[in-house]
């Protein structure tokens, strides 16, 4: 099954391909730097990605206020019109979740993506209760992300079944890394569009049946996770399985710091125009002695 056919029926915005979890940028006094933000989402569409998505892990949402989440979604909305902008909404709570969902609607977004909620243990009842809630509130299509390693909280097969019935539940971005799940997921409930969460099972999400992926490398070097996908769509396994290969590579290069810190310090080590800046505190950039490190290892995988 090739990434194209595997969109899900139910899915209106057809969400397939490349979506990246794009950055919020800082001022070095770590205020959300909008503009760069929005350069940043710019540069991946011009990458050749097929969405963007702001205010997931990379975009550090958790660390924002209420009113800069709202400020990223209104920019990048603004700044992006050719693929799908699709923002992270999620939140501890229903009610918080819900606002930010009315607001991205309102802001222009094409969807959005509904991290589970997080800190407070959640039963099979609550999440599928939060995510009616959710879809009741919005008309835009709504995807579930699920990463419990984060939330502590994760989807049984039968919640998700739940879930995929109510209407306006458009998909699910999966960062379980959790391969059987996934793939009884995709065979349980194949209605919804799948996107697959983490840069080491690119294909072999595909391979269960996923429409696309949310790409950590790719904030970074959207043309080699694009060339995978379009490699693996096109038919040319052999071809997508070694850009496979090279995303190990630098994943693993881009891991080998503080958490989260590989992909603005790679940005800065492009030469682009504009600086990603430094993480939120407590997150922080890498030294430069693992700047240096990074930078050797990029450079012999011929991504500099």
């Amino acid at each position: 099954m090739t990434g194209s056919t595997a969109v899900g029926a139910t899915d209106p915005l057809g969400l397939s391909g490349v979506v990246p979890p794009t950055i919020t940028a800082f001022t070095e006094s770590e205020d959300v730097n909008y503009e760069a933000t929005v350069a940043h989402a710019r540069f991946v569409v011009e990458g050749g990605v097929h969405g963007v998505f702001p205010l997931g892990t990379n975009g550090e949402f958790a660390l924002l206020t209420g009113e800069e989440r709202r400020g990223i979604v209104e920019a990048v909305c603004d700044g992006i019109d050719e693929v799908p902008v699709v923002p992270g909404v999620g939140a501890p709570s229903t009610r918080e979740t819900v606002a930010h969902a009315d607001h991205a609607e309102a802001a222009g977004a094409d969807g959005v993506i509904v991290v589970t909620p997080f800190y407070y243990p959640l039963d099979d009842r609550g999440a599928v209760d939060h995510y009616r809630a959710v879809a009741a509130a919005v008309d835009v299509p709504v995807y579930v992300y699920h990463i419990p390693s984060r939330t502590g909280n994760a989807l049984s097969l039968s919640a998700l079944e739940a879930i995929a019935a109510i209407d306006g539940v458009a998909g699910l971005k999966d960062s379980s890394k959790d391969v059987p799940w996934l793939a009884r997921a995709v065979d349980r409930v194949p209605e919804l569009t799948y996107l697959v969460g983490s840069d080491s099972l690119l294909v072999p999400g595909l391979d269960a049946g996923c429409a696309g992926m949310v790409s950590a490398v790719a904030n970074a070097f959207p043309e080699l996770v694009v060339d995978l996908y379009e490699a693996y769509d096109a038919g040319d396994e052999t071809r997508a399985r070694k850009l496979q290969s090279t995303v190990y590579d630098a994943r693993d290069a881009i891991k080998d710091g503080p958490y989260m810190a590989g992909v603005k310090t790679a940005l800065s080590l492009r030469d682009l125009d504009f600086e990603p800046g430094p993480l939120r505190s407590p997150l922080r950039r890498m030294d430069a002695d693992a700047t240096d490190r990074l930078e050797r290892r990029l450079t012999d995988l011929d991504l500099l």
